[in-house]
C-alpha cells in the first residue's frame, strides 16, 4: 500500500479522522481496490484498523450517480437490521477534506465474487444455488423493512417512483449521448414506450438500486452467508419489483460487455426467470406487470453502459469504453422486446 494515490489525500484524511475522534495507530496507508468506471473504492488502514473509503470518479461525473450522503445514510440506518452492512465511520458531502465528497465504513473481511472463475471457486452447483438463495433472501429482507422504523422515512418520495425512474434515466441519456448518436431513435422509442406502459407502483420499500453478487461481501469460508451488502449509491425509497428486475437483467449475457467475465451473468447462475420466481417466493410478492419492470431494467442497464462509455470518452477514450458502448443497442432491443410481449 502507499501514501500517494490519485483521489485520496491520506494526510488530509488523517487530519479529518483525528479531528472526529476516530482511534488511530500508526501511519495511514491506502490502496485502490476498484475504480475508473464508477465510484473509486480504497482500502485505508493503519497498524490497528482497516476501513473502506468511497468517492466519486475523477472524470465525467453525471448528476446524482455518485451520491456519498445517500450511500452513507442508508448504511448507517441499516446497521443492526436483518440486512448485513458495514459499520459507518464518517462522511463528508463536500470538497473540504479530499477535494470531493466521500464516505468511509469499517472493512468487512470476506470475499467479493466479481468474475465467473471466482463464482466457480465457491464450490459445486449446489453451493452456488444456495449462495444465490441467500443473496435473494437478503434482498427480500431489505424490501420487507419498514423505512420509518429504521429512520429512512424521508429517504425518498413514497409514490411516483416508476415515473421518476423513466424520466431520470431518459435524462441521463441526454447527458451521455453523442451528437447524432445512431442509437438515439431506439433509446427514445423505449423511453416513450415505458412512459406509456407505467403500471401502478407495487408498493414502497427501501431499494438498493444495483443488487447482484459482486455488490455484496460473502463469508470467506461459507459462501451461503452474506457478510455485508455494498455499493448503496443508487439506493432510495422505491418499488421493490424494480430492484428485483434489475437483479434479473444483470443475469443477461450482454452484461459481460459492461462487466467483462461477470460472475452474475455466468451460466452457473439461475436464469432471469428462475431468479424472478425465487425472489417472488422469498418475498411473498407477486410479479404483476413484470414485463414492464424488466423493460425498465434493460433501459437502466443500457444507459449505465452509455454512461461508462461517456466517462471513458471524457478521460481520453479507449477501446474498452467503445466495447461497453456496444452493449447499449442490444439492451435497448431487449427492453423493447419485453414490452412487445
Amino acid at each position: 500500500m502507499t501514501s500517494t494515490l490519485d483521489g485520496l489525500d491520506l494526510d488530509a484524511l488523517d487530519r479529518h479522522l483525528r479531528s472526529i475522534g476516530v482511534p488511530r495507530d500508526g501511519e495511514l496507508r491506502g490502496e485502490l481496490i476498484a475504480g475508473g468506471r464508477s465510484n473509486l473504492t480504497f482500502l485505508v488502514s493503519d497498524d490497528a484498523s482497516r476501513w473502506v473509503l468511497r468517492r466519486p470518479p475523477l472524470h465525467g461525473l453525471t448528476p446524482s450517480a455518485h451520491d456519498m450522503a445517500r450511500e452513507y445514510k442508508v448504511v448507517a440506518a441499516l446497521e443492526g437490521t436483518a440486512v448485513p452492512v458495514a459499520h459507518a465511520v464518517t462522511m463528508r458531502n463536500d470538497d473540504s477534506v479530499l477535494g470531493a465528497p466521500f464516505q468511509m465504513v469499517d472493512f468487512v473481511p470476506g470475499r467479493v465474487v466479481r468474475y465467473s472463475e471466482e463464482l466457480t471457486a465457491l464450490g459445486d452447483q449446489h453451493t452456488i444455488d444456495a449462495c444465490v438463495d441467500a443473496l435473494i433472501k437478503v434482498l427480500a429482507d431489505l424490501h420487507a423493512l419498514d423505512p420509518e422504523a429504521v429512520g429512512l422515512g424521508d429517504f425518498g418520495k413514497p409514490t411516483g417512483y416508476l415515473e421518476r425512474q423513466v424520466r431520470r434515466w431518459g435524462g441521463q441519456w441526454d447527458l451521455v449521448r453523442t451528437e447524432d448518436d445512431p442509437r438515439d431513435a431506439d433509446v427514445k422509442r423505449l423511453h416513450a414506450a415505458l412512459g406509456e406502459a407505467l403500471p401502478p407502483q407495487s408498493r414502497t420499500s427501501i431499494v438498493h438500486g444495483d443488487y447482484r453478487i459482486d455488490n455484496t461481501m460473502l463469508d470467506a469460508v461459507d459462501a451461503t452467508t452474506v457478510r455485508a451488502v455494498l455499493d448503496w449509491e443508487m439506493s432510495t425509497l422505491g418499488d421493490p419489483l424494480s430492484d428485483a428486475a434489475l437483479m434479473c437483467v444483470y443475469r443477461h449475457p450482454m452484461f459481460d460487455m459492461v462487466h467483462a467475465n461477470a460472475a452474475w451473468s455466468s451460466p452457473q447462475i439461475p436464469s432471469a426467470d428462475q431468479l424472478a420466481q425465487r425472489y417472488s417466493v422469498a418475498s411473498g410478492q407477486s410479479l404483476d406487470h413484470w414485463d414492464f419492470y424488466m423493460a425498465l431494467a434493460y433501459f437502466k442497464l443500457a444507459i449505465i453502459a452509455a454512461g461508462i462509455q461517456f466517462r471513458d470518452r471524457m478521460a481520453g477514450g479507449t477501446s474498452d469504453g467503445d466495447k461497453v458502448g456496444e452493449a447499449v443497442a442490444p439492451l435497448i432491443a431487449a427492453g423493447l422486446g419485453e414490452l412487445a410481449r
